[in-house]
């Protein structure tokens, strides 16, 4: 399995999902680059993504909306604040109406994302998602934010295998 740890911290405010991956830093860090190998393992195998706008550089924006069983589709985006490829992105996101208003009854987050070479060809990437209060965290969690994130993380391998393959 991908993900080797997942870690709540009520005092930081802060969940983080780290995995690891045979794969380059680079490589990795194509999981986000690319809107269309981020759609395939953002959202979780019930909730897949579709990205509609990515401009993954700072001052851009990223939208989507995943769709669920049922053919809902909750739309959320990403503010990008800072961007150092390969290495790390800082978004801050919130959800959102189909019609791109702001929602305000989800509170907005930030996500730090690091990415770093281990041993011989292995990369660890970390998703800090960190929350602006107690309230907020413990909202977002009752959500399922932790779940989503695991399996939605734990994509990813197939997509690097995949990519390994075909190269």
């Amino acid at each position: 399995m991908t993900v080797t740890a997942v870690r709540k911290d009520p005092q930081r405010l802060t969940l983080t999902i780290e995995a690891e991956f045979d794969a380059s830093v680079e490589r990795v860090w194509q999981l986000w680059a690319d809107p269309r190998q981020l759609e395939r393992w953002w959202g979780p195998p019930t909730y897949p993504a579709t990205f509609t706008k990515h401009d993954l550089a700072p001052g851009g924006r990223i939208e989507y909306h995943m769709t669920g069983p049922a053919g809902d589709q909750p739309h959320g985006y990403w503010d990008v604040l800072e961007v150092d490829p390969p290495r790390r992105i800082v978004l801050r996101g919130g959800c959102a109406y189909a019609d791109g208003t702001l929602t305000t009854e989800i509170p907005i987050s930030t996500i730090r994302v690091g990415i770093e070479e281990l041993a011989q060809g292995r990369t660890r990437m970390s998703i800090e998602n960190v929350f602006p209060s107690t309230e907020a965290m413990e909202q977002i969690l009752a959500m399922g934010t932790e779940e989503g994130q695991r399996q939605a993380v734990s994509q990813a391998d197939a997509i690097l295998a995949e990519e390994t393959i075909q190269l």
